[in-house]
C-alpha cells in the first residue's frame, strides 16, 4: 500500500499546508483529499509535488506492505 505520510511531514518541515498545495501550487482539492485518504494519484501528480516541493519521491510517498492482501 502506498501512503502519503511523508508528504505531510515534508509540508510541515517546509512551513506549508494543504492550503499552500491548493492555492499556491494549484493542486485540486479532490487531489488533496485523495492524498489524505492514501488513495491512488497519478504519477504526474507525484512528479508535480516533487518538483514544487523540491524533494525526492521518498519525501512524498512510502510503500507499506499490506499483509491482508497476501
Amino acid at each position: 500500500m502506498i501512503v502519503y505520510t511523508p508528504l505531510w511531514e515534508t509540508l510541515k518541515k517546509k512551513g506549508m499546508s494543504t492550503y499552500t498545495l491548493r492555492v499556491k501550487f494549484q493542486i485540486s482539492g479532490s487531489t488533496v483529499q485523495r492524498l489524505r485518504r492514501n488513495l491512488s494519484v497519478s504519477t504526474n501528480t507525484l512528479d508535480d509535488l516533487c518538483r514544487l516541493l523540491d524533494c525526492p519521491l521518498s519525501d512524498i510517498a512510502a510503500y507499506i506492505p499490506d499483509k491482508s492482501r497476501n
